[in-house]
Parts: C-alpha cells; structure tokens; sequence
C-alpha cells in the first residue's frame, strides 16, 4: 500500500526508464553475446536478492520495535524462516539459489515446488560440481542447475501438488517470516490456471495469515510485465517486487499498482554495455539501439517553480476559457463540470478565466467563483471574439452531447484554430471528436496540423479512448501504452490516459515521448476529477512566464494527483477546531482547488 506520510511533489528521485517484457530479453540476449555467462547472471541475481531480503527483514523488525514503543532495537535471535515458491523457468531457478544462499546465511528454509514431478528431484551430482561445458552439462538448464545446487546443499522442499492433495491443505499453514514468490517471471501474458491459480491463492492466504513479508522476484507472479494487467485478480499481492535488469513497465500502471509493493532495483546488466555497438550494418544497428530506448518514463516528481515577477498583473498569467456547462432540452445540465474545472484553473495560477455556460448556471458560477468572468455558451459571436484573445481554450467539461452542442463544438475548435489558440479538449469535447472522426470530418484534420505547432491537449478515461478508437474497453485496458499511441497517431495532439498509473503522451520534434506519473490515489475515482484535470492543465497552458518543463502535461499531471494525496493525507478543513482528515473513500472533486493551491506553493522555489 502506498505511503503519503512523507508527502512532497518535490521529490530527490530522478525520472525512471521503463521497459517491455521483449526489452529485457534483448538486454540479456545482448549481454550473453558478449560472452557473459546466464548461469553466472542468475547466480548474481540471487546474492543480491537474498541480501535485500536479509535487509528487508532487518527493517521489519526494527519498525515492529519501534511500533511496540521500543527505544531501543534489539536483534532478535530467534531463527528466521523464509519460504520460497519456484516454478519451473528461469524465476524458479532464481528462488532455488535464493534459498541456498539464505541457508547458507542461517536462515530455515523451505520450497514449495509448484508444477514439478518426483523425477525432477533427482540429483546430477556431475552438473552440480562441474564447470567444463562439455555436451552433459551443457544440455542443463540454469533452472536446474540451480535446482540441483539448492539440493545438493540439503534446502528442504516439498511439492505443492502434495500440500494440495492433503485432506487439510485448506487449514495447512506453512509458518514464516518472509515469503520469497518466483512462481513466474516476465513471459507471464495469461491468467494462470490449475496447480499454478491454488499456487497464487495458497501464498496470498498464507502470508496475510502470517502476517508475514511477501516478497516477489522480479515481478508478482500473475502481473503481466508489458501492460500490468492481472487477469481475474489472480496474481501474488506483494509487499515488495526486486525488480531485475531494468524497471518493467507494468509495475506502474493498471492493476500493476496494486500488487507490486514497494519496488527495490537490481540491475544486474550495465546498460550501456548490454546495447549492441558491433552491429555493421548502420540501419540494423539504430534499429536495434532504437529497441533499447525505453517504453515510457516514470516521473514522480513534480518540477520547480521560480517566483512570479513583482512587476507583473493578472495579464501577464493568461487568460483562460472554459467552454462547457450546457443544459440540454429536458436535462438540468452540467452546469458543475464546468465550474469544476474553471476552479482548478484559477487555483493553477491563472490570471483572468471566462467561463462559457448556458446562463442558467451563471448564478451558481458567481457564488462559487466571483472572480471568474462569465458569458452565454450560446452566444456565438460574442464567444467567438473572446475566443481571439484567449490564452488558451478548455472545452467540453458538460457540453453536452446532442446536434447543438456537437455544432457549438466545431464552430469553437474551428475558432481556435484559425486563432492559433492552445486547445484542452475533455469529456464531451471527446465524445464529438469521436463521432467527427467516424464522419471523416475536416475538423480532425484540421485539429491534427493544428497540433504540430500548437499545443492541443486530449485527455480521455478508457471508455472515451475506446469511442475514439472505435475499440471496446476492454481492448484499451489490455494494452493501455498502445491505446494511448493509436490515439497520438489518429488525432495528434499531446495526451493523458488517465487511470491507475496515468499515462501521458507528449510530442515534440516529430517524436512522441509516454510519461507514467506515479501521483494520485484511489480515491480520486469519483465524478468531476476529469474535469479538475482539464483545469489544471489550462491553468498551466496560459501561464506563459513559466518555464516549459512548468507547463507541460506531465507537471498537470503529478500537480492534479499530488492534491489528491495531500487530501487523503493532511488535515483539510484549517478553520475547524477539530480538523477533520478526508479519506480516499470521502475524497469529491470540489475538495481539490485547496490542495491544488496547496501544491503549487510547494513546488515554488527561490
């Protein structure tokens, strides 16, 4: 579970390179070329696993102590217990040396072998002790060498196929202190099935029985390495993931961000010396560096902010315009989606915000935010003049999504467009892109050249992403990294894929670059967040004295999700004489502008 005790959008963490299953091998594939030994890798791999493992523990303890209000930490000396989960590839085979070399440190250990015979058992003594590469030794896997290695030093294991088969295999428990799973690795792209699914569930059981650390080799078995997608919730529940070679780009999106833990790097493999530099063939070669560059980068860190000028007034922070909040024939609207987001705008730093609604909301407008300017989202002309000396155009937060409001859609963007005017586009501004696109309208012709020197800022949830793919959710959640591509290279434009490890998609120079912004938390899946984003973002957009890292999607991004963390971790209401904390599940969109404020004031430096 994710801490915010120790909260800052600022943060002394560098931006962190992600990669794809297919990735990794080729980083291995490269080094092995190069005349490294696999087994040797795997040996590595597993010293420096069981030496965080041996440290993990440590800390456990120490904060158990510290829990029980103990001054002073005393080792304990009692006998540490792990027990190892192995499959039969190479994971298993890292678990095998994992628990040889805790033996070897003092600890009792046991395996649970999953998916193996009685045959698999039987020791080659030659392959163990033998370091020729003659043809006998040469045809053993790393797995079982290290299998063998494990047995040879007397680990002590047993078949989980016979745990299962007892008559009280339901009620068995299998007691320690840490639980070590490499039941798969990253080749995982299916759910799991058979002796492998009562695998997964059996250890999930028995380590929140325990009370025990979970702690998962490389990836939770059951997470796939690629997307982060967990299929019918059947994976390991980690507490801590040691991620080897290089940083997988499903531990931080999708359901990868809640099951993986906290997330250790052992990386193993140089990366400069994993890539091939003795490739010939110059085409072959950047195409094959090109394959090393990775998927996306992790930001976790929001960037700083220089002070406004003192010489300054409201216009020299832009002016944003909010289109949104109309009132459809037989609806009482959604005059709150717009007033949502002029809020977060205001709360970004913006100087001056007009917000275009039908008129029936422009007294809830002027209560909620008397600072705001207001004008009728019917009123074509006048808007289309506003539009001109605009800093940049929100639309769609509750535009509705009949023949009028998708005609006022056209006719604004088309405005926009002809003004050079930076462009926000959310919610029903997307269900009318969608439906343009499906008629091969101009417009997202338009919008698209548009994008190439002009910032034009899309930001669907998976359901608006499919409407505009013509795809079904399901196939934008299986692969949340290529959606988010495909809509890059229909639309144009820069992106966010908002959800569990949003994505982000920006452009520049002709090469788009994907962001996963590590802020945010559950209890920001509630109605109005979008609409709060799309202000943050406008906000940002028109606030042309900031630097452009200042500005960009990814600082919208980790700023909107930073104010939802502040809101579930600090007290919210100052003016309380008891300050009331607002949890994940209490957590509403109109809470946001506060901590909106609130962060934008911590990112400011000198």
């Amino acid at each position: 579970m994710k801490n915010f005790t120790n909260l800052s959008p600022i943060k002394n963490t560098k931006p962190i390179a992600l990669y794809s299953s297919e990735q990794i091998y080729a980083m291995e594939q490269a080094w092995f070329a190069q005349g490294y030994d696999s087994f040797g890798l795997m040996q590595q791999a597993a010293w420096q696993m069981a030496q965080q493992i041996e440290l993990l523990y440590e800390q456990k303890c120490l904060n158990a102590n510290h829990s029980a209000n103990t001054n002073v930490y005393h080792r304990t000396e009692r006998l540490r217990r792990v027990s190892v989960w192995v499959g039969k590839g190479n994971n298993g085979g890292d678990g095998w040396l994992i628990a040889h070399y805790l033996q070897q440190a003092g600890w009792q250990v046991e395996v649970i072998a999953v998916g193996f015979d009685k045959n698999d058992f039987v020791i080659d003594d030659k392959s163990v002790t033998s370091n020729s590469k003659d043809s006998d030794s040469s045809n053993i896997t790393d797995a079982t060498k290290a299998l063998q290695i494990a047995l040879s030093a007397n680990c002590h294991y047993q078949r989980f196929e016979e745990i299962v088969d007892q008559d009280s295999a339901k009620e068995k428990v299998l007691p320690a202190d840490v639980y070590v799973d490499a039941l798969f690795g990253i080749g995982l792209d299916r759910a799991p099935e058979g002796i492998y699914k009562e695998a997964i569930s059996a250890f999930n059981r028995t380590t929140q029985q325990q009370n025990a650390l979970a702690v998962a080799v490389d990836i939770p078995s059951g997470l796939v390495a690629s997307t982060g997608a967990v299929f019918d919730r059947i994976a390991v529940q980690a507490d801590v993931t040691l991620c080897l070679i290089a940083r997988k780009f499903g531990l931080h999106t999708k359901d990868g961000t809640d099951y993986s833990g906290d997330i250790i790097d052992i990386p193993l493999i140089p990366y400069q010396t994993a890539r091939p530099h003795k490739i010939s063939d110059k085409n072959a070669k950047q195409n094959t560096i090109e394959a090393f560059e990775p998927v996306a980068i992790l930001r976790t860190a929001a960037q700083s902010m220089k002070p406004r000028r003192r010489n300054s007034y409201k216009g020299s922070y832009g002016h944003a315009l909010i289109i949104g909040g109309n009132r459809v024939d037989g609806s009482q609207g959604m005059g709150g989606a717009a007033i949502l987001s002029a809020s977060s705008t205001m709360a970004t730093g913006a100087g001056k915000i007009t917000v275009a609604c039908h008129e029936a909301f422009h007294g809830a407008l002027l209560t909620s935010l008397p600072d705001a300017m207001t004008i009728n989202l019917h009123d074509a002309d006048g808007l289309k003049a506003l539009i001109e000396h605009a800093s940049v155009v929100a639309i769609g937060m509750g535009l509705g999504r009949d023949e009028k409001a998708k005609a006022l859609f056209i006719d604004y963007i088309q405005t926009a467009i002809a003004h050079e005017k930076s462009i926000v586009i959310d919610a029903d501004g997307l269900y009318h892109l969608a439906s343009l696109q499906v008629d091969s309208h101009e417009l997202v012709t338009e919008l698209r050249e548009h994008s190439i020197n002009h910032r034009v800022c899309l930001t669907p949830h998976s359901g608006e992403a499919a409407r505009l793919l013509d795809q079904k959710i399901s196939e934008v959640e299986s692969d949340r990294l290529r959606a988010i591509k495909q809509c890059a290279a229909v639309y144009g434009g820069d992106w966010v894929l908002k959800g569990a490890g949003s994505l982000v998609l920006e452009q520049k120079s002709g090469r788009a670059r994907v962001y996963v912004c590590d802020a945010g938390n559950a209890g920001m899946a509630t109605a109005g967040m979008g609409d709060i984003l799309s202000g943050v973002i406008a906000g940002l957009l028109a606030q042309q004295d900031l630097a452009a890292e200042s500005y960009s999607l990814p600082q919208a991004v980790l700023i909107h999700g930073f104010a939802g963390d502040v809101l579930v971790n600090q007290n919210s209401d100052c003016h309380s004489e008891n300050r009331l904390m607002i949890g994940q599940r209490g957590l509403q969109a109109q809470d946001m502008p506060a901590a909106i404020r609130h962060v934008m004031q911590l990112v400011m430096v000198d």
